[in-house]
């Protein structure tokens, strides 16, 4: 049995396929992010599958491509984590930026691959390899336009009284906005950015609304300056996004794409359905 992983912080996809590359089964568990949980919590979160923990001594080769993978200590924590679980495999740990690259771009074709989902980044794709301009800080720092961005965007609008009250009414009615629940959410319990993206929904269910366009275009533009507009030929090549913030915000990106004149390419909710077919093509013989 062959696992083949795409995970996010906020969840994870997990597809099982045989040696022909027939599914065997597909299933969905939290995000297995390293850089933000215990060993504890990604153990518990694998073993509570059913299907998971059920066919764990029938993997013989698991592919992860995960959030929070982009450096060797991170990589061998999860790994670590795998083969307390699955003893009989071998593994191949990378990034997700990879899972977006092999489920968004045609082999051999550069482009440039955005994810926006609970974080965001940006790579370049040479037709070969995978280039990345700007390293990850994480969410305190970095990953604009993603939902944990404008999470934290919405609650500081809330509480420095910027946001138009009948928005800031309904926004209150949605959440529970107390100052203890958000301070233990962010500073006690585990994922954090997790918690900060759950609020993006708010928006993107009001993105018709003046105030939230213009919180939207804002974060968009700073992903583009600060990402996009690192490589040379960013407007000379197709530019694919991946993840549930850009799947939703479609409109606004090509919109402010046109602006830059970048060559908007596709928009991929979920990669892990590409991510298959990739490996049934270039590994799976």
């Amino acid at each position: 049995m062959i696992l083949i992983v795409d995970s996010g912080s906020t969840k994870t996809d997990w597809i099982a396929l045989d040696n022909n590359g027939d599914e065997l089964f597909s299933t969905q568990t939290l995000g297995l992010n390293p850089q933000m949980l215990s060993n504890e919590i990604l153990n518990e979160r694998i073993k509570n599958n059913f299907d998971i923990y059920k066919n764990r001594n029938s993997v013989e080769k698991l592919f992860f491509y995960g959030a929070g993978c982009g450096v060797e200590s991170t990589q061998n924590r999860i790994l670590k984590v795998f083969k307390s679980i699955f003893t009989k495999s071998d593994f191949d740990i990378k990034e997700d930026t990879y899972a977006a690259v092999y489920s968004a771009v045609d082999e051999g074709i550069p482009s440039i691959v955005n994810i926006i989902g609970t974080g965001s980044n940006c790579s370049y794709y040479d037709g070969k390899n995978v280039i990345q301009k700007v390293d990850s800080l994480g969410y305190v720092l970095m990953d604009y336009a993603s939902g944990n961005y404008y999470g934290k965007y919405l609650i500081r609008a809330y509480y420095f009284n910027k946001m138009p009250e009948i928005l800031r009414d309904e926004f209150a009615k949605n959440y529970d906005l107390t100052p203890n629940t958000i301070k233990n959410k962010l500073y006690r319990e585990e994922n954090p950015n997790t918690y900060l993206a759950s609020f993006a929904r708010f928006l993107i269910e009001n993105k018709s609304n003046e105030y939230f366009k213009e919180i939207i275009f804002k974060g968009l533009e700073r992903f583009i300056n600060y990402q996009i507009l690192q490589y040379d030929d960013f407007s000379s090549v197709d530019i694919h996004y991946v993840g549930s913030i850009a799947f939703y915000l479609q409109d606004e990106i090509t919109r402010i794409g046109k602006k830059y004149n970048l060559k908007t390419g596709r928009f991929i909710k979920r990669p892990i359905e590409g991510l298959v077919e990739y490996h049934k093509r270039n590994i799976i013989k």
